[in-house]
Protein backbone atom coordinates (compact mmCIF):
# COMPACT_ATOMS: atom_id res chain seq x y z
CA UNK A 1 0.00 0.00 0.00
CA UNK A 2 1.55 3.26 -0.54
CA UNK A 3 1.86 5.85 2.15
CA UNK A 4 0.97 8.91 -0.50
CA UNK A 5 -2.30 10.15 -2.25
CA UNK A 6 -1.98 11.54 -5.62
CA UNK A 7 -3.98 14.82 -5.01
CA UNK A 8 -3.51 15.42 -8.38
CA UNK A 9 -6.73 13.94 -8.86
CA UNK A 10 -9.03 15.82 -6.98
CA UNK A 11 -7.18 19.27 -7.74
CA UNK A 12 -9.78 21.74 -9.98
CA UNK A 13 -6.21 23.12 -11.47
CA UNK A 14 -5.71 22.33 -14.76
CA UNK A 15 -2.55 20.96 -16.44
CA UNK A 16 -0.76 24.18 -16.65
CA UNK A 17 -0.20 25.47 -20.89
CA UNK A 18 -1.39 28.62 -22.80
CA UNK A 19 -4.46 26.75 -24.02
CA UNK A 20 -5.50 25.68 -19.95
CA UNK A 21 -8.78 26.06 -19.46
CA UNK A 22 -9.77 27.09 -15.90
CA UNK A 23 -12.54 24.68 -13.99
CA UNK A 24 -16.66 25.88 -14.48
CA UNK A 25 -17.32 27.62 -11.05
CA UNK A 26 -17.89 24.57 -8.30
CA UNK A 27 -21.64 25.84 -6.84
CA UNK A 28 -21.68 22.89 -4.41
CA UNK A 29 -21.44 22.67 -0.88
CA UNK A 30 -18.55 20.69 0.84
CA UNK A 31 -16.74 20.74 3.71
CA UNK A 32 -14.32 23.33 3.43
CA UNK A 33 -10.84 22.49 3.87
CA UNK A 34 -9.33 25.64 4.57
CA UNK A 35 -11.05 29.30 3.49
CA UNK A 36 -10.35 32.71 4.35
CA UNK A 37 -12.38 35.23 6.85
CA UNK A 38 -11.70 38.88 5.49
CA UNK A 39 -13.38 41.53 7.34
CA UNK A 40 -14.45 44.60 5.40
CA UNK A 41 -16.13 47.96 6.50
CA UNK A 42 -18.01 48.04 3.05
CA UNK A 43 -19.55 44.46 2.21
CA UNK A 44 -21.30 45.72 -1.00
CA UNK A 45 -18.01 47.57 -2.39
CA UNK A 46 -15.72 44.33 -1.08
CA UNK A 47 -18.43 41.84 -2.96
CA UNK A 48 -18.15 44.41 -6.01
CA UNK A 49 -14.61 44.07 -6.18
CA UNK A 50 -14.18 40.25 -5.46
CA UNK A 51 -16.27 39.73 -7.93
CA UNK A 52 -16.28 41.86 -11.00
CA UNK A 53 -12.31 42.24 -10.50
CA UNK A 54 -11.31 38.73 -9.18
CA UNK A 55 -13.35 36.38 -10.69
CA UNK A 56 -15.26 35.01 -7.93
CA UNK A 57 -19.35 34.62 -7.47
CA UNK A 58 -21.68 34.89 -4.57
CA UNK A 59 -22.06 31.47 -3.28
CA UNK A 60 -24.73 32.33 -0.30
CA UNK A 61 -25.12 35.54 1.93
CA UNK A 62 -26.52 36.34 5.38
CA UNK A 63 -27.56 40.16 4.59
CA UNK A 64 -25.59 43.09 5.89
CA UNK A 65 -23.21 40.22 7.76
CA UNK A 66 -21.31 38.09 5.51
CA UNK A 67 -20.90 36.37 1.82
CA UNK A 68 -19.32 33.66 1.04
CA UNK A 69 -17.61 33.73 -2.33
CA UNK A 70 -15.68 31.14 -4.38
CA UNK A 71 -13.78 30.56 -7.26
CA UNK A 72 -12.94 27.27 -7.72
CA UNK A 73 -13.55 24.45 -5.67
CA UNK A 74 -11.85 24.72 -2.31
CA UNK A 75 -11.10 29.21 -3.44
CA UNK A 76 -13.34 29.92 -0.69
CA UNK A 77 -13.55 33.70 0.99
CA UNK A 78 -15.72 34.75 3.36
CA UNK A 79 -16.39 38.82 3.92
CA UNK A 80 -17.45 39.41 7.12
CA UNK A 81 -18.96 43.30 7.70
CA UNK A 82 -16.72 44.91 10.44
CA UNK A 83 -16.19 48.35 11.94
CA UNK A 84 -12.69 48.93 10.98
CA UNK A 85 -9.96 47.14 9.12
CA UNK A 86 -6.05 47.84 8.48
CA UNK A 87 -5.05 50.56 6.85
CA UNK A 88 -2.88 49.24 5.06
CA UNK A 89 -2.01 46.03 3.40
CA UNK A 90 0.01 43.03 5.69
CA UNK A 91 3.19 41.86 4.19
CA UNK A 92 1.38 38.00 4.61
CA UNK A 93 -0.77 37.15 1.46
CA UNK A 94 -3.11 34.52 0.36
CA UNK A 95 -2.84 33.07 -3.10
CA UNK A 96 -5.73 31.69 -5.97
CA UNK A 97 -4.59 29.81 -8.65
CA UNK A 98 -5.55 30.67 -11.56
CA UNK A 99 -4.26 29.27 -15.74
CA UNK A 100 -2.40 31.84 -17.86
CA UNK A 101 -4.91 32.72 -19.95
CA UNK A 102 -6.80 34.59 -17.26
CA UNK A 103 -4.05 37.05 -15.92
CA UNK A 104 -4.57 39.97 -18.47
CA UNK A 105 -8.16 40.17 -18.11
CA UNK A 106 -7.82 40.01 -13.98
CA UNK A 107 -5.49 42.36 -14.43
CA UNK A 108 -7.55 44.24 -16.78
CA UNK A 109 -10.67 44.04 -14.36
CA UNK A 110 -8.94 45.03 -11.32
CA UNK A 111 -7.20 47.80 -12.41
CA UNK A 112 -10.64 49.02 -14.50
CA UNK A 113 -12.22 49.37 -10.49
CA UNK A 114 -8.87 50.37 -8.49
CA UNK A 115 -6.12 51.78 -10.50
CA UNK A 116 -3.52 51.15 -8.51
CA UNK A 117 -4.58 48.13 -6.84
CA UNK A 118 -2.80 45.64 -9.07
CA UNK A 119 1.29 45.00 -8.93
CA UNK A 120 2.61 42.65 -12.17
CA UNK A 121 2.12 40.72 -13.71
CA UNK A 122 5.82 38.73 -12.74
CA UNK A 123 7.32 35.54 -13.47
CA UNK A 124 8.86 34.35 -10.43
CA UNK A 125 11.62 31.32 -10.08
CA UNK A 126 9.10 28.45 -9.46
CA UNK A 127 7.43 28.87 -12.54
CA UNK A 128 4.35 30.88 -12.19
CA UNK A 129 3.16 34.01 -13.80
CA UNK A 130 2.31 36.16 -10.27
CA UNK A 131 -0.68 39.27 -9.97
CA UNK A 132 -0.68 40.44 -6.53
CA UNK A 133 -3.56 42.65 -5.55
CA UNK A 134 -4.62 44.61 -2.63
CA UNK A 135 -8.44 44.68 -2.13
CA UNK A 136 -10.63 46.97 -1.16
CA UNK A 137 -10.56 45.79 2.66
CA UNK A 138 -6.47 45.83 2.23
CA UNK A 139 -6.08 42.03 1.79
CA UNK A 140 -3.16 40.93 -0.38
CA UNK A 141 -4.28 38.79 -3.12
CA UNK A 142 -2.22 36.82 -5.48
CA UNK A 143 -3.50 35.15 -8.10
CA UNK A 144 -0.96 32.55 -9.62
CA UNK A 145 -0.91 30.85 -12.62
CA UNK A 146 1.39 27.69 -13.48
CA UNK A 147 3.60 28.19 -16.47
CA UNK A 148 4.00 25.22 -18.93
CA UNK A 149 7.20 23.03 -17.65
CA UNK A 150 10.41 23.46 -19.67
CA UNK A 151 12.85 21.13 -18.63
CA UNK A 152 15.95 23.17 -20.32
CA UNK A 153 14.64 26.44 -18.21
CA UNK A 154 16.00 28.48 -15.52
CA UNK A 155 12.98 27.98 -13.59
CA UNK A 156 13.19 23.74 -14.37
CA UNK A 157 16.87 24.05 -12.76
CA UNK A 158 15.91 26.14 -9.78
CA UNK A 159 13.24 23.59 -8.88
CA UNK A 160 15.91 20.16 -9.29
CA UNK A 161 18.30 22.53 -6.92
CA UNK A 162 15.57 22.10 -3.93
CA UNK A 163 15.23 18.36 -5.26
CA UNK A 164 12.27 18.81 -7.20
CA UNK A 165 12.35 17.10 -10.76
CA UNK A 166 9.94 16.16 -13.32
CA UNK A 167 8.50 12.72 -13.43
CA UNK A 168 10.27 10.11 -15.09
CA UNK A 169 13.60 12.40 -14.43
CA UNK A 170 16.09 12.16 -11.51
CA UNK A 171 15.01 10.43 -8.77
CA UNK A 172 12.26 8.90 -8.31
CA UNK A 173 9.38 11.18 -9.46
CA UNK A 174 9.93 13.53 -6.09
CA UNK A 175 8.87 10.51 -3.60
CA UNK A 176 10.76 12.05 -1.03
CA UNK A 177 8.07 15.15 -1.97
CA UNK A 178 5.21 12.92 -1.92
Amino acid sequence: MSDHYNAFEISPVPTPGPDAVPPEPFRGIYGMPAFATIPTTDLAASVDFWIRGLGFFELFSIPGTLVHLRRWAFQDVLLLRAESVPEQAPAMSLSFSCVLGQVDSLVEACRALRPDSVDGPRDTPWNTRDVEVVTPENARIVLTAAKPFDPASQEARNLEAIGITPPGVGRGDNQEHA
